[in-house]
C-alpha cells in the first residue's frame, strides 16, 4: 500500500468554477452548444502592445531566472501606479509579484493559520480563502455578505466576530462572487473599530479594484494609515489588463517601525521555496501594462457596465428570480429562492438541460445558498441568449427542486 498523504490535504477544497468549466467544455466537444457564464475571465484578448512586450523580451533574451519578489522595473511601476490611483507613497522594496492572486492569500494564509487560530474571511466569498484556512488547521470564521446591504460587508458584524483567537481578517471589495462594493463609511467604521484589535493582521483582496460603476470611487485599504503596518494587500493584471492565463498578480506588505519587511521577507522566502520567481517574459509583459495606454481598460470596464445593465434587467425578468444591482467586478448574484429550486442542482440543470453554465452559490459559502453566480464577461448577444434559455428552462420545470 502506497503512504498516506498527510491529513492537511483531506481538508483542502477546490474553486468549483473549474469544474463548471471542464464540464462545459466537454459539453460542447459532444457537439452541445454551451453559453458560458461561470468562469470569471474577462472574454478580451490581452491588450495587442502587452503581448508584443512579452515577444520582445523573449526576442531580446530574457529567459532566465529573474529576483524572487520580480525584477526590478516592474516593482517600481507597481509601486508608482498603486501610488497614482489611492494616493499613498508605496516603495518597490514593498510589492512582490507572484503568478497570480491565489498565491498572496497561499502566503498570506500560511503566515496565519494554524490549529487554535481563528481567521475571518467573506462569505459567500471566493473558495480558496476557506480551502487554504481548512488546510493550515486554523479555524474558518464566516463573515456573512448579505444582499440588504447590497452585497457590502457590515463593520459592526465582522467587528463582532474578532475574538482573542482571530489572527487574520480577509476582506474582499469589489467582491467575488457578488458584485458588491463596500462604501467607504463602513470601511471607515471597520477601520476604526479594529483600533481596539492590534494583533488582527489584515489581508484586502482589490484583484477588481479598477471595476467599480455608477460613478463609484475604489477605496484602497492602504489608504488608512492607522493599520498600514499589519495590512497585506492583494493585486494583480488578471481581470484589469485580461491576463488571467499570464499569471501576474503583486502583493504590498508592510514594513515595521524600523523600515524592515519581516511579513514580505517570510513571503520572499515562500517564493524561493516554491515557485523560485515569475516568468520572466510575463513580468515585461506586466510592466507594459502598467506603462503603457490603458484605452482598452477603460473600454473594457465601460463594456462590463453596459452587459451588467443587460444581464440584471433581463435577470430580475426571469420567473422566480430577482438581483441586486452589481457595483463592481464583472459578476451578479441573483436570488433564485422562489423558483422552488435548490441553488446547485438548478446551475447543474442549466448547464446540463438549458446550456448556460452558472456556478451555484454554495460553492462561494455557507450563505451562498439561495443564489447562483452569472459572469457577465461575455458576450452581450450570448447574454442575452443565455437569459432567454434560463427563462425557458424556469418557466418549463418550476416548483420545489430540492
Amino acid at each position: 500500500m502506497p503512504p498516506h498523504l498527510v491529513s492537511a490535504f483531506s481538508r483542502i477544497g477546490e474553486e468549483n468554477a473549474f469544474a463548471v468549466l471542464a464540464r462545459a467544455t466537454d459539453l460542447a466537444r459532444q457537439g452541445k452548444d454551451i453559453i458560458n457564464l461561470g468562469i470569471g475571465q474577462p472574454d478580451f484578448p490581452t491588450p495587442a502592445h502587452i503581448v508584443e512586450a512579452a515577444i520582445k523580451a523573449l526576442r531580446e533574451g530574457h529567459h532566465g531566472y529573474t529576483p524572487a519578489t520580480g525584477i526590478l522595473p516592474l516593482r517600481e511601476a507597481v509601486a508608482a501606479d498603486v501610488g497614482k490611483r489611492t494616493g499613498v507613497s508605496v516603495s518597490p522594496d514593498e510589492v512582490i509579484v507572484v503568478p497570480g492572486g491565489k498565491v498572496t492569500m497561499f502566503m498570506a494564509i500560511m503566515m496565519f493559520g494554524e490549529p487554535g487560530a481563528e481567521i475571518l474571511y467573506p462569505d459567500p466569498g471566493f473558495p480558496i480563502y476557506r480551502s487554504m484556512i481548512e488546510f493550515t488547521g486554523a479555524t474558518p470564521i464566516p463573515v456573512p455578505i448579505r444582499e440588504e446591504n447590497g452585497f457590502a460587508f457590515s463593520a459592526a458584524e465582522t467587528l463582532s466576530l474578532i475574538t482573542p483567537r482571530t489572527r487574520l481578517l480577509i476582506l474582499n471589495s469589489p467582491a467575488n462572487p457578488t458584485g458588491g462594493v463596500t462604501p467607504k463609511a463602513e470601511i471607515d467604521a471597520l477601520v476604526k473599530g479594529l483600533d481596539a484589535h492590534p494583533d488582527v493582521a489584515i489581508l484586502s483582496d482589490e484583484i477588481y479594484s479598477q471595476m467599480s460603476y455608477d460613478g463609484l470611487e475604489h477605496v484602497s485599504l492602504l489608504t488608512y494609515p492607522s493599520i498600514r503596518d499589519r495590512l497585506i494587500l492583494l493585486d494583480g493584471w488578471s481581470k484589469t489588463y485580461a491576463m488571467t492565463g499570464w499569471r501576474m498578480g503583486f502583493s504590498i506588505w508592510p514594513k515595521d517601525s524600523s523600515g524592515r519587511s519581516p511579513w514580505g521577507d517570510a513571503a520572499r522566502k515562500l517564493a524561493v521555496n516554491s515557485y523560485s520567481c515569475v516568468n520572466a517574459s510575463a513580468q515585461w509583459a506586466g510592466l507594459a501594462a502598467l506603462t503603457g495606454p490603458q484605452d482598452e481598460v477603460h473600454a473594457m470596464v465601460a463594456e462590463f457596465d453596459r452587459r451588467r445593465r443587460i444581464v440584471v434587467e433581463g435577470l430580475n425578468q426571469l420567473p422566480g428570480v430577482s438581483s441586486v444591482t452589481p457595483k463592481g467586478a464583472f459578476y451578479a448574484f441573483p436570488n433564485i429562492r422562489k423558483t422552488g429550486w435548490k441553488a446547485k442542482p438548478l446551475a447543474s440543470a442549466l448547464l446540463e438541460q438549458a446550456g448556460v453554465a452558472t456556478i451555484g452559490g454554495p460553492d462561494f459559502g455557507v450563505h451562498g445558498e439561495g443564489y447562483i453566480r452569472l459572469s457577465y464577461a461575455n458576450s452581450a448577444e450570448n447574454i442575452r441568449k443565455a437569459l432567454g434559455r434560463m427563462g425557458e428552462f424556469l418557466s418549463a420545470n418550476p416548483g420545489n427542486h430540492a
